[in-house]
């Protein structure tokens, strides 16, 4: 081989090797961008993205000092209530002894128990406790008032402790008017029959299966009531 032909074969072999070298350098950079993208969009579609997410739209649980005064199971509890209509549901819990005698006693339990999507607002025993005995056996005696009371305290449609704040009609046809924020609500002194405090939630935002329930330690006054 004359050194010419020898030196072009060098130099052709030199450029060979630089093409592939290169090419190689190009290949990988291109594998690396698509495992980068790849590895982007793997992270914006993983659990913890989508944990993030979910956490955002966490539904709200019932809330507030009394609820540790409910069963943990079987009749009376959270799971349990929510499976029967308010009527039933308030019969079993604990907490509301009197509004039950109540509740029978004004003729009631089948009205909220078929009554679809209200709120009611529950008093607790302290709250009958609260009023003075004489004007609680009156207030007992007298059907047709104790149904305007009651009534008084159910809500047309399903409200979020967030949807609570602001005046409400009544199942009974007038208004009641609730304060406060999402988990530290209350209703004024002097809508209530005892007037000696505010109306504040012990548990809140519990359901049935046709209600939501938030129990107060106040008997709640209508207008016409108090």
């Amino acid at each position: 081989m004359t050194t010419a032909r020898l030196s072009r074969a060098i130099v052709a072999a030199v450029l060979t090797g630089l093409v592939a070298a290169t090419s190689a350098c190009g290949s990988d950079d291109g594998n690396s961008g698509a495992a980068s993208s790849a590895s982007a969009s793997a992270s914006a579609g993983s659990p913890a993205g989508a944990a993030g997410s979910t956490s955002a739209a966490a539904p709200a649980a019932p809330f507030g000092p009394g609820c540790a005064g409910l069963p943990a199971d079987g009749p009376g509890s959270l799971a349990a209530m929510a499976t029967v209509p308010v009527g039933t549901a308030v019969s079993q819990d604990p907490l509301t002894t009197a509004l039950t005698e109540a509740v029978l006693a004004a003729n009631l339990v089948d009205v909220l128990n078929t009554r679809q999507d209200i709120t009611v607002l529950a008093p607790v025993d302290t709250a009958f406790q609260a009023i003075e005995p004489g004007a609680l056996s009156a207030l007992l005696g007298d059907t047709p008032r104790l149904t305007t009371v009651l009534t008084h305290h159910v809500i047309n449609g399903r409200l979020a402790p967030d949807q609570l704040v602001g005046e409400h009609t009544t199942l009974n046809g007038d208004t009641v008017t609730i304060a406060g924020s999402s988990t530290d609500l209350t209703v004024a002194a002097d809508q209530t029959l005892a007037g000696a405090g505010p109306a504040t939630v012990v548990c809140g935002d519990v359901p049935t299966a046709n209600a939501t329930v938030y129990l107060i330690d106040q008997v709640l006054a209508p207008p016409a009531a108090g």
